[in-house]
């Protein structure tokens, strides 16, 4: 755990067709973490005990919580409290980062 990481020692990590993710920064009660994605690749339909808020940082993505799905361009932004079902797919090449409270052991 260190309190900078520089573009150099981000390691990203192939998770599905088109996806790509890479922690940027991490401790126990908080986590920040990139995920790239290409034309049309998809962000299975999930749920996980962790709140999550996503800030669309490039690209333009349908995004569905819940059973509602809203498109949310570059910019934009979206929270997802514990437990609920919601995923993503890319409308065009795209980038979200995500903050994950606490921690995704999973992903380290």
């Amino acid at each position: 755990m260190t309190a900078f990481t520089l573009p150099a020692d981000v390691v990203w990590t192939e998770t599905g067709p088109g996806n790509r993710r890479a922690v940027l920064s991490e401790r126990p009660e908080l986590m920040l973490v990139a995920f790239g994605f290409e034309p049309g690749a998809v962000g299975a339909l999930h749920s996980h005990p962790h709140t999550q808020v996503s800030y669309v940082a490039e690209g333009s993505f349908d995004v569905t919580i819940d059973g509602v799905t809203r498109r949310i361009e570059a910019g934009g932004s979206y929270i997802v409290a514990p437990n609920l079902v919601h995923g993503v797919v890319a409308l065009e090449k795209g980038l979200l980062i995500d903050t994950f409270t606490p921690r995704r052991d999973d992903f380290l």
